[in-house]
């Protein structure tokens, strides 16, 4: 079935939808569309209409005519230069303005003809002109804008952002953004780096050739990504705001004459934003009696101040600020370079302080809160002035504030004493110090405002009289704080003491208190002064040391009781010294030297014995560690050899069996071993080691060592195989096993001191006998300079 075709009519929102409803809405969008363009036109035209309407008036003033003969005398001369109404009213505007628009417009005449032609973008130009002065608002300014001048630069939106004296930025005008976007965005607290806040910090234009890369938040960054460029807004050096331009896509290096239209049109956003923001005393360009009402107020308020204070106007040159005039001195104005007020009043500021002029001083802090209206406060800030060629300085208190278009500043000057006062303040709050001062006769009590934070008062609270102070102090500190008052109050001599004060907040402080009496010419008392500081950090502090040491000199008693028994340990199963001992023509000599001090009670160990076998077992070992632990160890280790060689097994199957012990069977134990079986009748001696030094043979006056054998240390790993080595020992042979505490040294190599160790038996006593082994013990020991002070076992083997 055909539907008939539908009548147009427009569909009220939330109305359903009839069949055939789809061509009806298409035809309500042609319709919107095409009323878009034609309100669009109309303004064109408006903003056409008083372009041409401003070019007629120049005429009328020019030519001395009436606005009918100016309007055909501007067709006339359109028609001879070939040219539209339109762009000639342009032209006219620009010869008389001389502004920043016709620089931008002579720009564009001056380029190469390929870029586009330079009279429509300057019709563009004054037609946003027109558009932004018959604007009433920031709103206006900115369609205009985008429409006339920045839309056929390829932009896609603008925004006009009011700057405030707190640094902080508002949405003044926008378009092509959305609503929801705008409302998101109407307020930007101080510190947020976006390009607008740039660009006014700055005091100067910030492009970026993509926002998206770039990275700084700002409206639309994701509709508009691409290219954005942010331009101060102002006149005179005084910026109220910032105009912020968006491209879709990235922004190639722009030529100087596109930036010079950007700031042109900027400063048409500030005459909007100028008249937008009220009237303020003084607008850069004109004299100051345009506003002399607020002028006046801003004069009394600087005369209502305690401190010196100058009312500061810009001073303009071409239409920048290049200095600012005194316009007024405060009645408590004193120069600090020593000149009369006369001589400042009037006068421009640089001219007075030329010094000022220097980076960082106060020139340019002036400048940048006329320019942004951002206050500036500074405790010290050095002024400069030159007095017959003499450079002066002095220290100041500095406040500068933009008041409309005024700046007033506010100076206190440091003096030695003010230094001096400030200096104690720190003092005093830094110690956490409050003074106070008590006429006993009047009964005035003062306090300075620290006293009134340790009390936890606020400083309205009425003082607290001293007699009344165990009323405020811990119960148990009364005694305490009776003696000092009485010696204060009644014995008149100064006095000090320590209490814990009971605030009303229920915190309590630990406070030291000292007072003195002040007595006048008959040595009566007067009035008594004093201070309070609040010591509970220290209290605290010195509890926690104590407590600590305490706990400190418990620990020391149980390691020391811990050493004494490894010690015991120790010498029980291996006493320092023992007389030589002759086994089946085999002399044996023993050596043991503890370590000096009992904390360094170490895990060496010895052992010479006869084995059921009629073989003869030697050995030394050392556990790794110092005290019980490794006294324990020791003793474990060297029980469990004597019982493993009981077995017969060789020295390298006993030190694996000894591992396996080491490893499984102790509390992570390691150690290192030299183990060696000598038989009687063969006359020689198998040995293994575990990563211990090998053995020292001293045969025919020559001493050297065995040679090395591997064998990894005990306690190392689960399992380990250990290599064995023989040899055949000879008449007056004498074999040294030992421990590392004999030899290291911590300022040379182990081959080092080993190779001392050699040198000292090579040179020892090779007298035979019994006495001849033990004076050659004795020697080493005495000779050896090892500086670990680590125990030390060595044993002397010599055949007979």
């Amino acid at each position: 079935m055909q539907v008939p075709p539908q009548p147009e009519e427009a569909t009220l929102p939330g109305a359903r939808r009839a069949p055939g409803g789809e061509l009806a809405v298409g035809r309500l969008a042609s319709t919107v569309e095409r009323l878009h363009r034609q309100v669009q036109e109309a303004h064109a035209t408006a903003d056409g209409r008083a372009l041409i309407e401003l070019a007629k008036g120049i005429l009328v003033e020019r030519l001395r005519c009436g606005p009918a003969q100016a309007g055909r005398q501007l067709d006339d001369l359109a028609r001879q230069a070939g040219q539209s109404a339109l762009e000639l009213a342009a032209d006219i505007v620009n010869q008389a303005a001389r502004d920043h628009l016709t620089d931008a417009a002579r720009d564009l005449l001056a380029r190469p003809r390929e870029e586009g032609p330079a009279g429509s973008t300057a019709v563009r130009l004054r037609s946003a002109e027109s558009g932004a002065l018959a604007a009433g608002d920031s709103q206006a300014v900115a369609d205009s804008l985008l429409e006339h001048a920045l839309a056929p630069l390829g932009a896609g939106a603008v925004a006009i952002w009011a700057a405030h004296p707190d640094g902080s930025l508002s949405l003044a005008g926008h378009a092509g953004f959305p609503a929801q976007e705008a409302a998101q965005w109407h307020y930007v607290p101080p510190g947020v780096a976006t390009p607008a806040r740039q660009a006014l910090a700055g005091r100067s234009a910030v492009w970026i050739e993509s926002l998206a890369e770039a990275g700084p938040p700002s409206i639309g960054r994701h509709r508009y990504g691409g290219g954005r460029a942010a331009v101060p807004a102002g006149s005179g050096g005084r910026i109220t705001g910032v105009l912020e331009i968006c491209w879709p896509d990235p922004l190639p290096p722009q030529s100087p004459q596109i930036r010079r239209q950007a700031e042109a049109l900027a400063e048409l956003c500030a005459h909007t934003l100028d008249s937008q923001s009220g009237p303020s005393p003084y607008r850069p360009g004109a004299t100051p009696r345009e506003a002399p009402q607020r002028l006046s107020e801003l004069v009394d308020l600087a005369d209502g101040l305690h401190d010196p204070a100058l009312v500061l106007l810009p001073h303009l040159d071409d239409g920048r600020t290049t200095d600012f005039r005194i316009h007024h001195i405060s009645s408590r104005f004193v120069d600090f370079a020593g000149r009369p007020r006369s001589a400042v009043a009037g006068s421009l500021l640089l001219e007075a302080y030329p010094l000022a002029a220097e980076a960082g001083g106060l020139f340019e802090k002036v400048e940048h809160v006329h320019a942004t209206g951002e206050p500036f406060r500074a405790e010290q800030l050095t002024l400069s002035a030159v007095v017959g060629q003499v450079a002066l300085n002095a220290v100041a208190n500095v406040n500068i504030t933009r008041q409309g278009g005024a700046v007033l500043v506010v100076w206190r000057i440091k003096d030695e004493a003010t230094r001096v006062a400030e200096l104690l303040q720190h003092a005093q709050r830094l110690g956490r110090i409050g003074g106070f001062e008590e006429n006993v006769v009047t009964g005035g009590i003062t306090w300075n405002s620290p006293l009134f934070d340790l009390y936890g008062l606020s400083p309205s609270a009425a003082p607290i009289p001293i007699d009344q102070l165990p009323g405020h102090a811990h119960p148990d500190d009364a005694e305490v704080i009776g003696r000092f008052l009485r010696t204060l109050l009644h014995r008149l001599s100064p006095a000090s003491t320590a209490f814990r004060l009971q605030r009303a907040d229920g915190i309590a402080r630990h406070i030291r208190v000292v007072a003195e009496p002040v007595l006048d010419a008959d040595g009566r008392l007067t009035a008594v002064r004093g201070a309070y500081q609040d010591v509970s950090s220290q209290h605290w502090t010195e509890v926690a040391l104590a407590a600590t040491r305490d706990r400190l000199a418990e620990s020391e008693q149980h390691v020391a009781e811990r050493n004494r028994l490894a010690r015991q340990l120790q010498q029980a199963i291996m006493p320092p010294s023992r007389g030589p001992m002759d086994a089946s023509g085999l002399r044996i000599g023993v050596r043991y030297r503890p370590a000096e001090k009992d904390d360094l009670v170490g895990g060496d160990w010895y052992d010479a014995v006869v084995l059921p076998s009629g073989q003869i077992l030697l050995c030394v070992g050392d556990v790794a560690g110092h005290g019980i632990e490794a006294a324990t160890g020791m003793v474990a280790l060297r029980n469990a050899l004597r019982g493993l060689a009981a077995t017969g097994a060789g020295p390298g199957q006993l030190l694996a069996w000894l591992n396996v012990v080491a490893h499984h069977l102790t509390d992570n134990v390691t150690a290192t071993a030299v183990c060696g079986l000598f038989d009687p009748a063969t006359q020689t001696l198998r040995w293994a080691r575990a990563g211990h030094l090998p053995p020292v043979l001293l045969r025919d006056g020559r001493a050297g060592t065995l040679p090395p054998i591997s064998g990894l240390l005990l306690g190392a790993v689960p399992e380990a195989d250990y290599e064995e080595a023989e040899v055949q020992l000879q008449a007056d042979d004498t074999l040294l096993m030992y421990t590392d505490g004999l030899i290291e040294r911590r300022d040379r190599s182990v081959q080092e001191s080993l190779d001392r160790l050699l040198a000292i038996a090579h040179g020892s006593d090779r007298t035979g006998g019994a006495q001849g082994l033990e004076r050659r013990l004795d020697h080493l020991l005495t000779h050896s300079n090892s500086d670990t002070d680590d125990d030390t076992c060595l044993i002397g083997i010599q055949l007979i």
